[in-house]
């Protein structure tokens, strides 16, 4: 038993997935820090008001508070594109470089959906029109 678990803790996907984890904790603290105290004071200088939690509007005796939504759309952007341009982009550029350093071709893209609708179409009229 104690056996069959250390081989599934052992396996490479589950050690890679808990180093993702950790990873992604430290950069999302990083990413935080730049929202809270780059992006945000920026903001601040540009349109007033540092807390934007209490923002609200009232309609019809409703109160529809939208500055923590605000706010937490903001990061969420920021996250984004951090992740993006901090992570995602240099490795395609590293993969593309690498594919291309070994000679390796780039695969054709896979038609769509509806260029297969359209495909099933045209060959469906053309076997009616054969009838």
């Amino acid at each position: 038993m104690l056996s069959g678990f250390k081989k599934f803790l052992m396996r490479g996907n589950v050690v890679d997935l808990a180093v993702a984890v950790v990873m992604g904790a430290a950069f999302g603290a990083i990413v935080k820090s730049l929202v809270s105290d780059i992006i945000m004071p920026l903001i601040t200088a540009i349109f007033g008001k540092q807390d934007y939690t209490k923002l609200s509007f009232t309609l019809n005796k409703s109160t529809f508070a939208y500055g923590d939504l605000l706010t937490n759309v903001i990061s969420f952007v920021s996250i984004a594109a951090a992740v993006y341009f901090l992570i995602v982009m240099p490795i395609n550029h590293l993969n593309d470089r690498r594919k291309a350093r070994l000679g390796i071709p780039e695969q054709a893209t896979a038609p769509t959906d509806v260029q297969l609708l359209a495909e099933i179409r045209d060959l469906l009229a053309a076997q009616r029109n054969a009838e």
